[in-house]
Order: structure tokens, then sequence, then C-alpha cells
């Protein structure tokens, strides 16, 4: 393995080992506190822009493959592990994690003390850091850094969105038989990408939609349209990476499918984004919520579900004039879902299609379908 040095916001200067592509990159540090399911978090486009902190202490056991990958590519800048395996143990990987991030250009960091960096970030919040193999002085990385823009100054929007419409064609996975279903739909839906996962994708068709994916970029008049004559029942709008403020053109869209009252279901950037569309601003958490062990009160039915999260961004409390808090996250008291009361509009925080992680919360789909 290469040498690799790392330069914190703060100041903490680290060394340590690199594998996957050696280079020089500049992000934003989070740390994700999931047990399993490393390719699909990797794979997860609402990381583009941010390095994974990862707190499972051993990565690479699974390998990697193909059907676990969760978008057409990796868009985060690199992940962090403590003790890095390149034997892998699993009858469906295809080849190791180092050759995977190696075939994506993504920078694998090990050797690092993942405990005392988790700490650091719980106490002073997500920072910006640079890692590289090809720099060593700290004060060379300092520079770069300082001249570097901040993650919330940054539209990765463009990065992660499908260029062009398409059709999903797939359903979800059946690990008896190791394949995608085919989707039995009879509604027809709108899916805008902000950076949408492919098992969300997988979710609605297998509650019988017929999802129609299109870009970031969408236009409104023509999405009221056509639910004005009746070809499309619904749409959704999906997660993505970045601040949420940052995407003015997407809001007014947002905005103008609200006033059509179309039946609209919302995840994570979905979420907040409908939110800012109806006047309340979204706020940057601490160091964000990242992981597959969140509990989240569900306030409907008074149970409460473990989750899949991946947001630094909460909407605000004041928004309950306008809207049913319908879930409240039981480690800070976030709201985590709203239902409005003016319009066939629900949105959750949390991730229903996990992948990876609990599905507590997959009946949300079913919920979405039955609406419209």
């Amino acid at each position: 393995m290469q040498d690799a040095y790392l330069y914190f916001e703060n100041g903490l200067f680290l060394q340590a080992k690199a594998f996957g592509s050696g280079q020089t990159a500049v992000g934003e540090v989070v740390f994700n506190t999931s047990m399993t399911g490393y390719e699909e978090i990797i794979t997860d486009p609402s990381y583009a822009g941010q390095f994974i902190l990862f707190t499972m202490p051993e990565i690479g056991i699974v390998g990697a493959n193909p059907e676990d990958m969760e978008s057409r590519g990796i868009f985060c800048k690199g992940i962090i592990v403590r003790n890095y395996n390149e034997f892998y143990s699993n009858f469906r990987a295809k080849e190791n994690l180092d050759n995977f991030l190696k075939s994506q250009d993504i920078m694998g960091i090990t050797g690092v003390d993942t405990r005392l960096l988790t700490k650091t970030i719980r106490n002073n919040g997500s920072m910006m850091m640079i890692a590289s193999t090809q720099i060593s002085s700290p004060e060379e990385l300092k520079n770069i850094l300082k001249k570097s823009k901040k993650i919330q100054d940054i539209n990765l929007i463009p990065e992660v969105s499908t260029p062009k419409t398409y059709t999903h064609t797939t359903s979800t996975f059946d690990f008896n038989t190791f394949q995608y279903g085919l989707p039995n739909t009879s509604k027809k839906i709108i899916a805008i990408d902000f950076g949408i996962k492919r098992n969300i994708l997988n979710e609605l068709t297998a509650v019988g939609l017929e999802v129609e994916v299109m870009p970031h970029h969408f236009e409104a008049n023509s999405i009221i349209a056509r639910f004005e004559n009746g070809e499309i029942k619904g749409v959704f709008l999906s997660n993505g990476p970045g601040d949420p403020l940052m995407l003015k053109n997407e809001i007014s869209q947002i905005k103008l499918l609200i006033e059509a009252k179309i039946p609209i279901f919302g995840i994570c950037l979905g979420h907040q984004l409908l939110s800012i569309a109806n006047g309340y601003e979204t706020y940057k958490l601490k160091f964000g919520h990242h992981g597959g062990n969140h509990p989240v009160k569900n306030l409907i039915t008074q149970s409460v579900e473990i989750t899949s999260q991946n947001h630094n961004y909460s909407v605000p409390q004041e928004i309950e004039e306008i809207a049913e808090i319908t879930h409240k996250n039981l480690f800070d008291g976030t709201i985590e879902g709203l239902k409005y009361k003016n319009a066939p509009i629900f949105s959750v925080q949390h991730h229903p299609e996990a992948s990876p992680g609990p599905k507590e919360s997959s009946n949300l789909f079913k919920q979405f379908a039955d609406m419209i």
C-alpha cells in the first residue's frame, strides 16, 4: 500500500495507508455507523463530495459485485476504514474492494484510528478534509484545503442525476434466485432523479408502479399536463447530495407541482425540497445522520422503527404549521416524516428502501401506491 496523508479542517494531520486509487482529493468527512452493506453505502449518490468514515472496524471481507451497487458508480470522494481486508469470502463477490475502488478511481484509506476520528466529528461537527498519496507536507495540504470550496457551496446534483429520461424495468432482489424480478405495474409515476438509489426504484415497481425516471432539470408544466390528461398518477422526489438550498430552479419547479395538487412522495433530499418549496428552509445538522441503526418513532402507529439514514440537513419544527409530523428521530428529536395538510403529499427523511439496513419502514411505498 502507498502512504497517505490526511489533513482536516480543525488542523488534525494523520499519516495512513492507501488502497484503491492513489490521488489527492478534497471533501467533507462524515461517519457511518452501519455494521454491514459497505458496497451499497459507497455507491449511494447522496455521498457525493464526501469521505465516508466507517465505524465498523473491518471492511472488505464480502468483496464487491455489480448486483449490490445502488447507482451507476461511486460518487463519494473516498472511504476511511480501520482495517481493510483484501481477501474476500463471499460466493457472490466478483472482485475485492481495492479493485472495485480502482475501477471507479476512488481512494481508500486504512490504518487510521476511526474511533478517534468519529469522536472528533461528533464533538466538532462534520468538517472538510484533504487526503493525498502525492503530497506529504501538512502546510501544503492545509493551503489546498483552505482554497477549496466547501461542500455547501457546490451543486452536486448534475453529477449524480441521470442525463436522460428512462423507464425502470426491474423490481426487488430475490435472494433465493439472486436475481431482480420483473415489475407488475398498473399505475405510472414520474421519479425525479437527484441521485436516486436503485433500490428505491425497485421498491416503487414492487408495489405496482410503472416508474419513468427524469433528470433533475425537469419541467413541471409538462408533468402537470400529463397528470391532468391521466397519463401519470403521481411524482416521486428522490434522495441526493449536498445542500438543498442550492437547488433554486428545482425548488421553483416543485412549487408548481404542489400548486397543481399532484400526489407527491419525497425521500431524504426530496423531503427537504418539499419543505423549502412550502416556505420552510432547512438547516444543517452538526454531524448528520448516517447509518442503519437509527430509531424513529412513527407518531401515527406509535411504534418505533429502526431506520437507514444518510443526510446532513433537517427541516424546521415550524413546518408543523402546514404539515402533520408523522415521524420523529429518537436520537435528537428532529423531524423524520411529514404529511401535508392541504395537499396529497407526504415525505420522510430516512430511507425506507434500506439497502443496506432494516426495512421496517418499507410499507411507505405501499402507502404511496394506495394514495394514488
